[in-house]
């Protein structure tokens, strides 16, 4: 059954694009939730409308995310941590590089939107990515000074 979707569904697609899903699933689940709706010749054209204003908010996000990774990858970052020997007595995580941006006058981003494969640990630079969107990501250079 072809169906248009009036919400992003993950595995499926995004609003506004017209799928093939077995029957019984477009009738159990997307129709009665309204996920989608059946795809008829008006619906095509409405669901075209959709796309359009998806795409045109999809660009002015890419667009402002752009201008948010310019302004970070600006910013010069330091965090002070406990440390003797160019190890941290504790660790740096996502949550305390999200507040030292927003100290240094940064835009305010989502803890989760860093982008980190462990703690930071030690002392010196580390490149943290920072993704602001699907298709933008910013790298911060955050320096982390040890204190007694």
């Amino acid at each position: 059954m072809k169906v248009v979707l009036r919400s992003d569904r993950a595995g499926l697609g995004k609003r506004g694009d017209i799928v093939e899903v077995a029957d019984g699933f477009a009738r159990n689940f997307l129709l009665p939730k309204g996920h989608a709706i059946i795809a008829s010749d008006g619906i095509v054209h409405q669901a075209q409308a959709m796309r359009s204003a998806r795409d045109a908010r999809e660009a002015r996000l890419r667009g402002s995310a752009s201008q948010q990774a310019a302004s970070l990858e600006a910013l010069s970052i330091r965090i002070e941590a406990r440390a003797q020997e160019g190890r941290l007595f504790g660790s740096v995580a996502q949550h305390d590089i999200v507040e030292a941006i927003t100290a240094a006058g940064g835009p305010v981003i989502e803890r989760r939107r860093v982008e980190m494969d462990d703690h930071i640990k030690t002392t010196g630079t580390h490149a943290v990515k920072i993704r602001l969107h699907p298709e933008v990501t910013a790298t911060v250079q955050v320096e982390v000074v040890g204190v007694e």
